[in-house]
């Protein structure tokens, strides 16, 4: 019971990395093509739901929005939040 909840759980995380790397690589190609944009409040929202390994990983592939504040801020931010909260899980 315990192993299929740990194995959906897992498997919903890789579902939303994936959604958020191409996020990530659509919002890069239409910004090079002059096409409207997905918004950074998406974007954030996508990193959220456990999508920053995905955003991390996009802001390299792609290079977008590496400087861009004060999105990488808030990023790093839900970043650490989720760090903190797996280590917390891991603790208890």
């Amino acid at each position: 019971m315990k192993g299929d909840i740990i194995l959906f759980l897992f498997f919903v995380l890789l579902v939303i990395n994936i959604a958020t790397v191409a996020a990530f690589r659509s919002d890069k190609r239409r910004a090079v093509a002059g096409q409207r944009r997905i918004s950074e409040a998406n974007l954030l929202q996508l990193a959220m739901l456990g999508g920053s390994p995905g955003a991390l990983l996009a802001r390299r592939l792609f290079r977008h929005k590496t400087r861009k504040e004060p999105f990488s801020t808030r990023l790093l931010l839900i970043v650490a939040i989720q760090a903190g909260a797996v280590i917390g899980l891991l603790i208890v």
